[in-house]
């Protein structure tokens, strides 16, 4: 068997206004204090390949329009819905009220692997990532409902924040498809 790589007229997309009419993933993502303007960029083109419905941009995340985080977006920022907010703390617990499952990405303890995280039928999930040296902030981390770790088997302590969304989500979105249909 061939295989010819499609052109990107033939991938089908849907246009910027299609994308917002769209009914979305019941997945949300929380940028808690990005430091890197290229990560965030690589998240908003996760975020749309996936159908987010909102991404979070919180205390020293950069907010679109900026050029770095265009030339990684490629037009995402267009599509996605986001918002800013300077804390993390009150986008999480006013999430909370509205019944969706905070969930952060994180390294701690009785974390579960990201292997066993098993998302529920008709649940919203708000997934936190954390800044680049420092992770998610402890005190966004207690108030979280689970933390999930994505297991890692080499020397390094961590994954880029890009990699890291890119996992988690194409994990989650995979599992709610499946337990859905």
């Amino acid at each position: 068997m061939k295989h010819r790589k499609l052109k990107n007229s033939e991938l089908d997309r849907i246009s910027t206004e299609a994308f917002q009419q769209t009914e979305k993933s019941p997945i949300i993502i929380i940028l808690d204090n990005i430091r890197s303007l290229n990560n965030i960029g690589s998240v908003f083109r996760t975020a749309d390949a996936f159908l987010i419905e909102k991404v979070y941009l919180c205390g020293i995340t950069a907010t679109p329009p900026h050029k770095d985080i265009t030339k990684t977006a490629l037009g995402a920022t267009e599509s996605v819905a986001w918002e800013y907010a300077k804390s993390t703390l009150e986008v999480v617990s006013t999430l909370k009220t509205k019944n969706i499952q905070i969930i952060a990405i994180e390294q701690a303890e009785n974390s579960v692997s990201l292997l066993d995280f098993k998302p529920q039928k008709n649940t919203k999930y708000a997934f936190i990532f954390g800044n680049e040296v420092k992770g998610v902030a402890q005190d966004v981390v207690t108030i979280s409902d689970a933390v999930v770790e994505i297991p890692q088997y080499g020397t390094k302590h961590s994954l880029n924040i890009s990699v890291s969304v890119g996992v988690v989500i194409w994990d989650a979105f995979g599992k709610i498809k499946a337990a859905t249909q």
